[in-house]
């Protein structure tokens, strides 16, 4: 019998199950599934879980269950790739014929001393649940250090203020407008919703060094009650110790299939991949159904796809609280409450179709 192991049950590892099981995976071939929970987390919405405002019951999601699919709960210390190995801190070794790897991301900190350790995060459900604690203990008119204004800090924010509407919320970006990589519409939107709703902005700001409850900006401290980082991320720590190419973003380097150049067996979905986009979970899923693809040529010793076609991205679309949102959508910008349905639909359907 055949082993594929995926490790990580994200939204690349979720997809490829759902792809292959009930019908589509060979009698020969069982999968193994190794992540430490037993659940797969919908990331995209950690933001809402850390401000207080969804259970985490709303953000979990049961892997599927087949007879030929077994899930390994731990902590993956090392892959072996001659040896056709995963290490595990709680358990044997487990040996595989082909692996996908989707472990996901990090916060990446920059170099920037202290951030490391006196900084909450939103990158793991764990993390999101110590946020939660953290920020929802504050007492009333305690401030909150959000650092770093992509989409993840935005939502953050917005959402804090929904939940706690006596904090002094503070979110600090590097950029002249927060939201760098949208249009500049949508940043003067959000950006004017933060200043109706009171959060905040400090733009051009350089955080050079994080202290227990102070933030240093531009060598200037600022004190604070809690401080949350959402200033970049990278591949998990497995991943950068892998002996591969990388791009300079540290995400490997893979063939037009989705494999390594130098070992066949191994692909690498989501986060860790250098793809022509950036990181997202919708991406992580078009990439999955390449893989699945190319699995199951070569399950049927069938010749590999000679090309595929580029990923169909549908758009972004973000929450300011429950009741406003912003978009990219088919290059077009949205704002207000279409958006933000938009999105509790997406959430919805997910839900209802993996759940």
């Amino acid at each position: 019998m055949k082993n594929l192991v995926i490790l990580g049950g994200g939204y690349g590892g979720m997809r490829v199950l759902l792809r292959l099981l009930p019908n589509q995976l060979p009698d020969d071939v069982q999968i193994t599934l190794i992540d430490k929970n037993p659940y797969h987390c919908l990331k995209t919405e950690y933001y809402a879980l850390a401000a207080g405002t969804i259970s985490d019951h709303h953000i979990r999601v049961s892997f599927p269950e087949h007879p030929r699919l077994h899930v390994q709960y731990g902590e993956v210390t090392s892959v072996e790739m001659e040896s056709k190995q995963i290490l595990l801190s709680n358990h044997d070794p487990i040996a595989f014929d082909d692996l996908i790897i989707g472990l996901g991301c990090e916060d990446k900190y920059h170099n920037v001393p202290g951030a490391d350790q006196f900084t909450f995060s939103i990158q793991t459900i764990d993390q999101s649940r110590d946020t939660y604690q953290k920020l929802n203990n504050l007492s009333a008119g305690a401030t909150v250090a959000i650092v770093g204004a992509g989409l993840s800090g935005v939502e953050l924010a917005s959402e804090l203020r929904e939940s706690r509407k006596d904090l002094n919320i503070k979110i600090f970006d590097r950029g002249k407008h927060i939201l760098s990589s949208f249009p500049v519409r949508l940043s003067n939107y959000v950006e004017n919703w933060f200043e109706e709703h009171g959060v905040t902005i400090i733009n051009g700001a350089n955080i050079t060094k994080v202290e227990p409850n102070v933030v240093y900006n531009h060598d200037e401290p600022i004190e604070c009650d809690a401080i949350v980082w959402t200033a970049g991320i990278q591949p998990n720590k497995i991943v950068r110790n892998l002996p591969v190419e990388k791009d300079p973003q540290g995400r490997v380097i893979l063939t037009m299939h989705h494999h390594l150049p130098e070992h066949e067996d191994v692909y690498v979905v989501g986060d860790c991949a250098s793809l022509p986009h950036a990181p997202s979970a919708q991406l992580a899923e078009a990439q999955a159904e390449q893989i699945v693809q190319v699995l199951q040529k070569k399950w049927n010793n069938e010749p590999y796809p000679e090309s595929f076609p580029p990923f169909k991205l549908k758009g972004v679309l973000g929450s300011l609280g429950k009741k406003e949102g912003f978009g990219l959508v088919a290059d077009r910008t949205l704002t207000g409450r279409v958006p933000r349905l938009l999105k509790s639909g997406v959430l919805w359907m997910y839900k209802y179709h993996n759940g």
